[in-house]
């Protein structure tokens, strides 16, 4: 079995309704993003010319548009947190999901995001993004 992992780096801030240590309050991380490919064929041998699954270049244009640049230096709050802080101002780097932006729940999103957007011939089937060097949540496919 053969597996690509391209990893990404983004900072974000995000706030976590109804927790009621620090994190309730708007900061950020630096988030590290790990994203692990396989194929969907068995690998038997050699891979026929050019001899990848594919470019590391395609997988970094798949995750880097779509979910990196959409994160980065952005600020995500849920639908409960802005309506328990009506003051919080609507700007261009807000998202709103219905969600509360966990380390685990970024996962679910960035899961949604790239599935839709992958070869037939390969699969998603692990994801870990740290919030601090030594904290991370991880992703599996089934």
């Amino acid at each position: 079995m053969l597996r690509l992992t391209k990893i990404f780096h983004f900072e974000m801030a995000h706030a976590i309704h109804g927790y009621q240590g620090p994190c309730k309050n708007i900061h950020g991380h630096s988030y590290e993003l790990h994203v692990c490919f396989q194929s969907n064929k068995p690998v038997t041998g050699s891979i026929p010319p050019p001899g990848f699954l594919m470019d590391f270049k395609d997988l970094k244009k798949m995750v880097k548009g779509p979910v990196v640049d959409k994160l980065d230096h952005s600020l995500v709050l849920s639908e409960a947190y802005l309506a328990a802080h009506p003051g919080i101002q609507y700007d261009e780097n807000l998202q709103v999901w219905q969600m509360e932006p966990s380390a685990e729940n970024i996962l679910y999103h960035i899961q949604k995001i790239i599935e839709p957007l992958l070869p037939e011939d390969l699969k998603l089937v692990h994801m870990k993004i740290y919030e601090t060097k030594d904290s991370f949540a991880e992703w599996f496919a089934d």
